[in-house]
């Protein structure tokens, strides 16, 4: 069986759904194929800062999580060597972490039922030249052959459309990250404020999410060996990696649900790749992990993947406007050239910023690091502090009634 699509994503997650809303919100309706039987949730929660928020007002979802999620206003960090508190007060448009869930679900809510096809795998990737533009022609397993003008891969850090496209494999940052969600079914008594404590190699906090669940987290060395089994990974953090850590963030994950449990390496794509790197060819792009893959440090993996999001609606939608309401193939290698030239440099210095802040709040004791460690903490954590300031835009207008009718059409 062949089908004709105008837009097709790999990948249902935070890039994947969000990119499938700014779409549908200029009038375009795409198709999500998603490998996985339901919307995937690993992870527990992430922290949402404020260009993750404009974003989501921008994509109109933001009013769904507001009420659910207040944001923290204080920051705390304990050095477990020297007992050191260093607390940053946030003033306001104060971050909120939400549960991974709860995000995913505000965003598929806004689509179409036939928008996401699980269970939905690929096996190869073709691009067919029509004169002066291309199709995506994709092969499923089942035999299946879906032919698009556009075709995004939202398909996470290891992308099989990213390596289509010539892009490096990521790499290790040598570190690791466990990921964990805290349930009190009587409720707890921590304050709403992240709490984080630090030592040579490894970092860990936590930070409610509300009257009953707190997000935790443990940056440590990557090893060989990690465990697969929730319990046992619960068991070396206590035991091995957090043993020194105070007796409220050991209780915190002894009250962890295990089904969100998770540990994996924090990988990250070089930021020369994707300064120099094809991010796009022809028709075809990447987005969210696909394009950027970065350690946790700053906070900004899922809320990168949004404001990739918007921007390809607006360079999208841009061209469908301007050819009367339709996809034109000609122009879609313009419109992704243009989306890849606005995310580029962003994308990058988000890769190297998070590299070295974790880099830095991990490294060690001796007194060339605590010297790079001073002058990091005054002149470029400031400047890197104001990344959640950058504002990725809007979406063209488009009225609802153009919207509804180019999505009611496109699933008769």
């Amino acid at each position: 069986m062949e089908t004709l699509e105008d837009v097709v994503i790999i990948g249902a997650g935070i890039a994947g759904l969000a990119t499938a809303v700014a779409l549908k919100r200029v009038g375009i309706r795409s198709l999500i194929l998603e490998k996985s039987e339901t919307l995937r949730s690993t992870g527990a929660a992430l922290t949402l800062t404020q260009n993750a928020w404009l974003a989501l007002d921008t994509l109109g979802v933001s009013h769904k999580l507001n009420s659910l999620y207040t944001p923290f206003l204080r920051v705390s960090t304990t050095n477990l060597a020297t007992g050191a508190v260093r607390e940053i007060l946030l003033k306001d448009h104060g971050p909120r972490t939400v549960h991974r869930k709860a995000l995913l679900e505000a965003l598929a809510e806004e689509l179409p039922a036939d928008s996401i096809r699980f269970s939905s795998e690929f096996t190869s990737i073709e691009q067919h030249k029509l004169g002066d533009a291309s199709i995506a022609v994709l092969h499923l397993e089942d035999g299946t052959t879906i032919k698009s003008k556009v075709l995004i891969g939202c398909d996470g850090v290891h992308s099989v459309v990213a390596k289509w496209l010539g892009l490096s494999a990521p790499v290790h940052s040598g570190r690791a990250a466990v990921r964990g969600l805290a349930v009190f079914p009587q409720g707890h008594e921590f304050t709403k404020e992240v709490k984080q404590f630090g030592d040579v190699g490894k970092r860990g906090g936590y930070v409610p999410l509300n009257d009953k669940e707190l997000y935790w987290f443990l940056s440590c060395p990557e090893e060989e060996n990690m465990a697969r089994d929730p319990q046992l990974i619960q068991k070396e953090v206590i035991e091995k990696y957090a043993y020194n850590f105070p007796s409220q963030y050991l209780d915190v994950v002894r009250h962890d649900d295990l089904s969100n449990l998770t540990w994996a390496p924090l990988l990250l794509r070089h930021p020369w790749n994707v300064i120099y790197g094809n991010l796009s060819k022809g028709n075809i792009t990447v987005a969210g992990d696909a394009m950027h893959p970065m350690t946790p440090d700053l906070a900004q993996g899922a809320c990168s993947a949004l404001e990739d999001a918007v921007v390809l609606g607006r360079h999208i939608g841009n061209s469908f406007i301007k050819n009367g309401r339709l996809l034109v193939p000609e122009d879609m290698a313009r419109a992704l050239d243009g989306y890849v030239k606005e995310r580029r440099w962003r994308a990058a210095t988000l890769i190297t910023g998070a590299y070295l802040s974790g880099w830095m709040q991990q490294g060690g004791y001796q007194w060339w690091k605590k010297f790079l460690r001073s002058i990091f903490y005054v002149l470029i954590f400031p400047i890197l502090a104001n990344v959640v300031r950058y504002d990725c835009g809007t979406l063209p207008r488009v009225s609802a009634s153009v919207e509804l009718q180019h999505s009611s059409n496109k699933s008769d």
